[in-house]
């Protein structure tokens, strides 16, 4: 089969992290042609969505002591050409965040790729359907108490109310952006308005919760379905759990909670075409849902020696 991954410049990435090099590493491994292209380069020509697609050779990291390891260089790649994105069998939509209006009209571009023939991987109108942090507000019965408003007087009573409280920014990624708000602290105008851009943006604020100096657990769902999960655990001072602020990350199960969150997530996410997913859960409570291009397999397999990238791979081989 022929596979696509729409990515960042792959000179960036981290092939000992990121979880799109573990699904191209896969996909590769188990014998499929691998070609990469990036956002910029989509296109539609006579009512067809084309990209400038290059394949890529990888060679696979290895695991050294505990830690990926990759070969100097990892990756090279073939000369660029045009094609229909329906000639390849799966294109996955793995641009990293925030959602800019660039962004959007990818998505746009991929409503052109025929469904028939090939699967996009996320969706490009569940991506748009599913900002990571509102998404999660129609799962009443998963999530924290939450607010969005961009009102300071509502933040505030809020706040009040529940003693403490975590800000939000809707298009944020990887933890930017998030405060903890405490009902005692002089700089909440402040903080308010530099979130809400003078109250012209709205936030997302929730109940704070404890546990999350216990970790923020992550589990990947594949069509709806959990199959492995890291705890992200904050370190130092810093409140938040993310890996990309410094969280540690550590071997973890998933709690039958968890697994009853993903049960009222299952339904939604498949009508929406969101097959690969990541979904953050602190204390029991879901809070974020992630969509467009969820991380984390690198560390799930390097801490319970398994493959997760391959499990991916193999069941769109054999889907109908």
């Amino acid at each position: 089969m022929k596979f696509t991954f729409i990515i960042d410049p792959i000179a960036r990435l981290d092939p000992g992290h990121d979880t799109s090099v573990a699904l191209m590493e896969a996909a590769q491994v188990l014998g499929h042609e691998v070609w990469i292209t990036q956002a910029n380069s989509l296109g539609v020509i006579d009512g067809k969505a084309s990209a400038l697609l290059q394949p890529v050779q990888l060679t696979p990291v290895t695991l050294v002591d505990g830690l990926w390891v990759a070969a100097t260089p990892w990756f090279e790649v073939g000369q660029p050409e045009r094609r229909l994105l329906e000639e390849m069998d799966a294109v996955f939509m793995r641009t990293d965040p925030p959602v800019t209006v660039p962004y959007l009209y990818a998505t746009y571009i991929l409503d052109y790729v025929d469904p028939a023939k090939t699967l996009v991987i996320n969706a490009p109108q569940g991506i748009r359907a599913a900002n990571e942090k509102m998404y999660a507000l129609q799962f009443t019965q998963a999530i924290p108490e939450t607010i969005v408003s961009q009102d300071k007087q509502v933040i505030r009573e809020f706040l009040e109310r529940k003693g403490a409280a975590i800000i939000k920014p809707l298009g944020g990624k990887a933890g930017e952006g998030i405060l903890f708000l405490d009902p005692g602290d002089r700089n909440f105008n402040s903080l308010v308005e530099i979130s809400t851009f003078q109250a012209q943006v709205p936030v997302m604020v929730q109940t704070y919760l404890p546990e999350a100096k216990l970790g923020d657990k992550r589990i990947i769902l594949l069509n709806g379905e959990p199959i492995g999960a890291v705890n992200r655990v904050p370190t130092g001072k810093e409140f938040r759990g993310n890996m990309a602020v410094g969280g540690r990350v550590a071997q973890t199960d998933i709690s039958d909670r968890e697994r009853d969150i993903c049960a009222q997530l299952a339904p939604t996410l498949r009508r929406d075409g969101l097959l690969f997913v990541g979904i953050d859960i602190i204390g029991g409570y879901l809070t974020e849902v992630n969509v467009t291009s969820p991380t984390g397999i690198r560390e799930i397999d390097r801490l319970d020696n398994i493959r997760l990238g391959q499990q991916v791979v193999e069941w769109i081989v054999k889907r109908p």
